[in-house]
């Protein structure tokens, strides 16, 4: 099982000190971030898209992960989230193509439609079709990575004629792909219809809701006849801080819950933890606490905390992945693969097995659902999935 840690990038007044960093500073800490996070043995480094204040995230996230890869030897890369809806997919094709060469094969991305805005009329977009613009731009996307000579019309950009984007994905595979929700069961659809990965960010959420997202898409996953509901490829967001003690870990993190531009000055940190994965507390606490989800969603292959945020120093936010990497994770790989059945994967695909999987994988189809009865096309098949819930 993969575990990792993402950063949303933002720039946050440390409210016990009344300093805030440097935009500089920012982006200079999240590389020492990612070099610790392969230090002490974390599989994934994840960062998010952002394109307005407080966040210092990259707005081109393969500039920072093909650094990174530079900077590092052995662990992969991802976003969290791509923005499929406010991005040209022929951009999309060939950056992520790019820093895939770069990164040798260590890079994936979770596509997301965002949750700001007013972002999508700065790139021309109305937030109120967000669901149709996730489904063609990423159709589209999918098919530049698998096809030359592309001729596409579609209704939210310009068509294109015998184009190819370059360059192509390393070794003719392109980068595996996670779509990543917090609410909308039509992305859980699409993830399904594709065969990709889904990634439910639920660090705001309780986890009946967590539940109920990543059954619909085992559920639709199946139907399409991408393997068992159980094989299914799952990610889950989290969100910890770690003391020596119950009491020592609320007493620091506090007034940074208290003031985090997220989701400061409203519910309790109380309830905040009781309601949604933070955990706040010892390694056995937060042991405890992650190797219930399993149960809980069933054996899933990427976990990513949120370590970085509201306004934490440089060297508490670094002393928190030590400790995840040599307290918590080992214990929680070695656990969680103890329960896990051998026909169910422990670990989400990567550049190397898909390779080994030859070109007559699914992963080479820009349809691999058309391989199985009872299929309307992604958008078809998204629209269905958002019905029926609005109808629960």
């Amino acid at each position: 099982m993969e575990f990792g840690i993402f950063t949303i990038g933002d720039v946050t007044t440390d409210p016990t000190t009344g300093v805030t960093p440097t935009e500089h500073e920012r982006i200079t800490a999240t590389v020492e971030y990612a070099q610790k996070a392969e230090e002490v043995g974390l599989d994934v480094f994840a960062t998010g898209e952002h394109h307005n204040p407080p966040f210092a995230a990259p707005a081109n996230p393969p500039v920072l992960l093909s650094y990174l890869a530079a900077r590092t030897s052995r662990i992969r890369f991802s976003t969290a989230t791509t923005l499929i809806t406010t991005n040209d997919p022929v951009r999309l094709a060939e950056d992520y193509a790019y820093a895939q060469h770069l990164a040798g094969g260590r890079l994936d991305l979770m596509l997301g439609r965002g949750n700001t805005g007013p972002v999508y009329p700065w790139f021309g977009a109305d937030i109120r079709q967000g669901i149709a613009l996730a489904v063609e731009k990423y159709h589209l996307l999918r098919t530049l990575w698998r096809k030359e000579n592309v001729d596409w019309k579609g209704e939210f950009r310009t068509p294109l004629q015998g184009f190819t984007s370059t360059p192509r994905p390393l070794d003719d595979t392109p980068p595996f792909v996670w779509h990543g929700s917090i609410r909308s069961p039509e992305i859980a659809e699409q993830a399904a219809y594709y065969g990709d990965g889904f990634f439910h960010n639920n660090i705001f959420w309780n986890i009946e809701h967590t539940q109920h997202m990543v059954r619909l898409y085992r559920q639709r996953y199946e139907h399409y006849g991408h393997g068992a509901a159980d094989q299914a490829v799952v990610g889950l967001g989290g969100q910890v801080f770690i003391g020596e003690t119950t009491q020592q870990a609320e007493k620091f993190f506090r007034p940074y819950f208290d003031n985090a531009p997220v989701y400061g000055h409203g519910p309790s940190m109380e309830v905040f933890t009781k309601m949604t994965p933070l955990t706040v507390g010892t390694v056995d606490q937060v042991i405890d606490r992650y190797l219930g989800y399993a149960d809980k969603v069933g054996d899933y292959q990427r976990q990513l905390f949120l370590v970085d945020h509201a306004g934490l120093p440089k060297e508490v936010v670094l002393e928190q992945i030590e400790i995840l990497g040599r307290e918590v994770v080992p214990v929680l790989r070695r656990e969680l693969e103890a329960r896990r059945p051998a026909h169910v994967p422990s670990d989400p695909p990567t550049h190397e097995s898909l390779v080994r999987e030859g070109k007559d994988a699914l992963i080479h189809l820009i349809e691999p659902a058309g391989k199985t009865a009872d299929t309307t096309g992604a958008a078809g098949a998204a629209g269905k999935a958002g019905a029926a819930e609005e109808q629960k």
